[in-house]
C-alpha cells in the first residue's frame, strides 16, 4: 500500500456557504480554517491547498463570548516610529465586521505562501446577500 499525495491540478473545489448569524467568533473560525485547509478531504496534504472556497455570510450577526466585545484589542502598525494603532473588537465589529471573521481565520491558517493563497478563498459579506451564488454553494451547518 502506497501513501497518495495529492497534486494541484487533481484536486476537486467545491463552494460552502456559511451563515454566521449568533454563531461563536472562535467556534466558526476554526470550521472555516479546516475548510479551507481542506483536511475535511481523504485527500488532505499538507504541502498543497487542497482546500475548498467557503462564503460567509451575516458576518455583522457574529458573536463574542464574554467581554471580549470591549477587552479584546487588535493591533497594527503603520511602520512609522509611534505608528502602533489598536482598535477593540467592539468597534471592529460595526466597522468592518468582515475584517472580524477574516483576522480570527487567517489565525489559524498556516504562516507563509501557501496560507495566503488558502485565505483568498474565504469570501466574507457583512449582509445576507452574496455575488457567488453562480458558484452554487452547498449550506455548512454546524
Amino acid at each position: 500500500m502506497k501513501t497518495q499525495v495529492a497534486k494541484k491540478e487533481e484536486v476537486t473545489r467545491d463552494w460552502f456557504l456559511v451563515d454566521a448569524d449568533n454563531k461563536v467568533l472562535g467556534r466558526i473560525a476554526t470550521e472555516i480554517a479546516k475548510v479551507l485547509r481542506g483536511k475535511n478531504k481523504p485527500v488532505y496534504t499538507p504541502s498543497v491547498d487542497t482546500g475548498d472556497f467557503v462564503v460567509v455570510v451575516n458576518a455583522e450577526k457574529i458573536a463574542l463570548t464574554g467581554k471580549k466585545l470591549s477587552d479584546k484589542v487588535y493591533y497594527h502598525h503603520s511602520g512609522y516610529v509611534g505608528g502602533i494603532k489598536s482598535i477593540t473588537a467592539g468597534k471592529l465589529l460595526e466597522k468592518k465586521p468582515e475584517d472580524l471573521l477574516r483576522i480570527a481565520v487567517r489565525g489559524m491558517l498556516p504562516k507563509n505562501k501557501l496560507g495566503r493563497h488558502m485565505l483568498k478563498k474565504l469570501k466574507v459579506y457583512s449582509g445576507g446577500e452574496h455575488p457567488h451564488k453562480a458558484q452554487q454553494p452547498k449550506v455548512m451547518e454546524f
